[in-house]
């Protein structure tokens, strides 16, 4: 596959810009989801470690919450079921 990309850049040398940022935003894409998957909310282990999430401290800062409350100040440990 690469040699025919190579082939069609020669012959059609405006498509390497194209080909370019191709890559660049496949490169970009993987290594955001390699981000994700590197979280403190994902599992890949189930037996050592089912449920990360429980091990987190009451001030760690979640990406869906709001905005105005300081979480340095909170002093409760859990939420009330």
């Amino acid at each position: 596959m690469f040699r025919t990309v190579l082939q069609h850049a020669k012959k059609h040398p405006g498509l390497i810009p194209q080909f370019f940022f191709t890559g660049l935003g496949i490169a970009g894409a993987t290594l955001y989801l390699i981000r994700l998957a590197r979280g403190p909310h994902v599992s890949w282990d189930r037996k050592n470690n089912p449920e990360p999430w429980n091990k987190l401290s009451p001030t760690y800062q979640h990406k869906l919450v709001a905005v105005n409350i300081d979480y340095n100040n909170l002093k409760k440990e859990g939420p009330d079921f």
